[in-house]
């Protein structure tokens, strides 16, 4: 059934909507991008498809307010959970149609998605979502809600459990941003910091170290990798490093 006007106003219009297996993987992936497309005065939003929960030492309720507390420090204009089933995702056509549906409310120019190459199944079939669910929110004759809508691009972020050496389509400079992610990301205390050693490096330094290495591979301080499967347009070459 068509939502009504006031259904859908509850729901913002984005520019860029970055959608994430669990609570944390858009922070590890593109936090910086998050904060940088922010300062651009860009409308910015995160889906979760599941809470991410179980884990050793998290529980829903906990990873709720690491989330908000996350949600705040990169300023997202919104953010939601698909609530699909943590350990258990799987592309199948309802979570799709659940997608597709939220894609026509919010209605994002790009999306930033999970890299299809994982170790972990959730992060494969979430990856393998995105791309089905971009193509349904197209489509007309449909119960789906809202108004058909396709989004312009994917592009894709590394958050992944494998010892990738990926080649990304490209990499942004998120040297100013760097320290505001890391704050996001430490936010998930019961993730990356509870029952973990503290002996350097530690999964933090890590994650400061591959943006390090990517920053170097464009010559700047720190940088995030993305890769697209079709081509990017440029309006012009000022901006490249």
């Amino acid at each position: 059934m068509p939502e009504t006007t006031s259904e859908q106003a509850s729901y913002p219009s984005l520019d860029y909507l970055i959608i994430a297996p669990h609570p944390d993987d858009a922070e590890l992936g593109a936090g910086g991008t998050i904060l940088l497309l922010k300062a651009q005065g860009a409308a910015v939003g995160v889906l979760d498809l599941t809470d991410g929960e179980p884990t050793p030492h998290g529980s829903p309720e906990i990873r709720r307010s690491e989330t908000a507390a996350a949600s705040a420090i990169l300023g997202l204009n919104w953010r939601g959970n698909l609530g699909l089933t943590n350990r258990a995702l799987v592309a199948d056509l309802e979570a799709r149609s659940r997608l597709a549906g939220m894609l026509r409310r919010l209605r994002p120019r790009y999306l930033l998605a999970p890299y299809w190459e994982d170790a972990h199944p959730d992060h494969v079939a979430a990856s393998s979502l995105v791309d089905a669910a971009r193509f349904w929110a197209k489509l007309t004759k449909t119960d789906l809600p809202a108004e058909a809508h396709y989004p312009q691009r994917i592009f894709y972020y590394f958050s992944v459990h494998l010892r990738l050496h990926p080649r990304p389509s490209f990499v942004l400079d998120v040297s100013s941003f760097l320290e505001a992610k890391m704050q996001a990301v430490a936010c998930y205390r019961s993730q990356f910091i509870e029952g973990r050693s503290s002996t350097p490096p530690t999964i933090l330094d890590d994650l400061r170290d591959r943006a390090r290495y990517w920053g170097w591979s464009i010559g700047t301080h720190y940088g995030e990798p993305f890769l697209c499967r079709e081509e990017i347009g440029l309006r012009s070459l000022r901006d490249l490093l």
